[in-house]
């Protein structure tokens, strides 16, 4: 965890403050062998201070620098050791900058102020050769800067990209859950609808038949049958608003044909649901312990779906040709669907058709009922899916499942 002074990271800081020293360093070191007086040992820690900024505010400090070296040039000072920050604030307008211009700017100024530090070195050589190696050494300068502010750039590009892709894939999610959620509402409306009407018929029924305390039987059984009417409309009227427009895609012929949408299927039909799957090319086995229960229609249909989409997910990533171990364990409190392939199929051209949205859509199913799912890979390559779904108290033997 990087600590932050003033805003700032204090890795940045510390190496700035250092800067700053060196230059004053400098500036005062000359003072003290008397080669400056006050005024030019001032300039030069004005220099200092200025640099401290010199990530935050760039141009500024380029612009403060560059009038305090022109000062030394009026006065007539010469070339100084603390000139070196000059350099420095040219290399941090050209790196850190929010336009390149202005760090060429600064590479241009810097170029003149070159040429006028040559005319003021004392030398027997002509001033065009000091103003040629002033100015070399600026223009080596600006093109570290520019390399190290396209360095810079460019990962900035990488990281921001990467923020994008972390938002979009969050915002797939999001948008999976919802659809998802969308067809457990249809689903859910359709096994809670028939309920409600056998209780709206039921109720209708008590009103005529029963025989003690008719009128308070009667007017208690017409409230029943009411509020069920009323339920049933105000679901319909919600899940048209959630329902979308169906676009069926044929299935291809190589993959397993899906059932017809908005219909809910049964666990009495999964021995078709597992042949489409073997004509795909899955060789699929399937065994369980303990007795098969009568399920309620929704829970029914959650454990229908989790073997459909274990199944589809086999096919898509193990590929044609893989085998997979199905089991349905009937415990007294729970049902659990185990899907566990090998891995060892081909790929498949396409991509099977799904009836959610993977391990998403098994989730959000297996929520419902307060159950719990596990994915992940085996030690032999291949991929398990097991789903324990929590049974009803009053569930009893029946026969809910089919073996296959």
């Amino acid at each position: 965890m990087n600590r932050l002074i003033l805003g700032r990271p204090l890795r940045g800081v510390a190496f700035d403050a250092a800067v700053c020293g060196l230059v004053a360093f400098f500036a005062l070191s000359g003072f003290v062998a008397g080669q400056t007086g006050i005024p030019a040992t001032a300039v030069g820690l004005a220099m200092a201070a200025a640099l401290f900024l010199r990530r935050t505010l760039p141009s500024a400090v380029g612009a403060l620098v560059a009038a305090l070296a022109l000062v030394q040039v009026i006065a007539g000072w010469g070339p100084l050791s603390y000139d070196i920050a000059v350099l420095i604030a040219l290399y941090s307008v050209v790196k850190y900058a929010d336009r390149l211009r202005d760090g060429i700017a600064a590479g241009i100024v810097a170029g003149i102020g070159g040429v006028l530090a040559a005319l003021q070195t004392p030398g027997t050589g002509p001033w065009w050769m000091g103003a040629f190696f002033y100015t070399l050494i600026v223009g080596a300068v600006f093109l570290a800067g520019l390399n190290l502010r396209t360095r810079r750039l460019y990962v900035l590009s990488l990281e921001e990209r990467a923020a994008t892709l972390e938002r979009e894939r969050e915002a797939e999610a999001r948008a999976a859950v919802a659809e998802e959620r969308t067809r457990i509402a249809r689903e859910l409306h359709d096994v809670v609808a028939h309920s409600m009407a056998v209780m709206i018929v039921q109720a209708d029924g008590v009103r005529f038949t029963l025989d003690r305390d008719p009128a308070t039987a009667r007017e208690a059984a017409k409230v029943v049958a009411d509020t069920g009417r009323a339920a049933l409309e105000e679901m319909r009227r919600l899940v048209g608003v959630l329902r979308e427009p169906d676009r069926p895609e044929p299935a291809p012929a190589d993959q397993p044909a899906t059932e017809p949408a908005h219909r809910r299927p049964a666990l009495v039909e999964l021995p078709a649901l597992l042949d489409r799957f073997r004509a795909a090319g899955l060789r699929i086995t399937c065994g369980g312990a303990g007795t098969p229960r009568a399920l309620p229609p929704g829970l029914e249909l959650t454990v229908y779906r989790v073997v459909q989409e274990s199944l589809t997910n086999a096919l898509k990533h193990a590929g044609v040709g893989a085998s997979v171990e199905l089991t349905l364990d009937w415990a007294a409190d729970a049902v659990v669907v185990r899907a566990v392939d090998d891995g060892g199929g081909a790929p498949v051209v396409r991509p099977a058709p799904s009836g959610g949205h993977g391990l998403v859509g098994m989730r959000e199913r297996v929520g419902v009922y307060d159950g719990s799912l596990s994915a992940g890979p085996t030690l032999a390559g291949g991929w398990r899916v097991q789903a324990r779904l929590p049974l009803p108290a009053g569930a009893g033997t029946g026969e809910g499942s089919a073996a296959a």
